[in-house]
């Protein structure tokens, strides 16, 4: 176990990943399931018990074990995942207009996000 101060900080960061991960659920325009997993990987690190209820969650915990096992997402989380991705950058190019050297990094960062979510293992 790590000590005092790293166990506490990985507690805090785990707490702040499920919030921001319930707020997901309520709001349509912020993921869910990854910040529930990134506060399960925190809670390894500091709490069993919190690790165990998120890993045994009733609509959570089977989503957050696929990834662990299998580094699966449902082929329609990923469907989601990627048409949200081309919507946000679409915002982006006709909202804000920003700078060509911005839409190519968006752009490429999108893309990169893309392809790895779409060759993950289907769920």
């Amino acid at each position: 176990m790590h000590s005092p101060i790293k166990r506490w900080g990985w507690f805090a960061l785990g707490w702040l990943m499920v919030a921001l991960g319930f707020i997901g659920a309520l709001l349509p325009v912020m993921p869910t399931t990854i910040f529930l997993i990134l506060a399960a990987g925190c809670f390894s690190h500091s709490s069993p018990r919190f690790e165990a209820w998120l890993l045994d969650h009733k609509w959570f915990g089977p989503s957050i074990r696929r990834w662990r096992e299998r580094g699966a997402i449902p082929r329609n989380a990923k469907i989601i995942a990627i048409v949200s991705m081309a919507g946000g950058y679409a915002v982006l190019l006709f909202t804000v207009d920003p700078a060509w050297w911005v839409e190519m990094i968006v752009a490429a960062g999108l893309i990169a996000c893309a392809t790895y979510v779409a060759t993950r293992p289907d769920a």
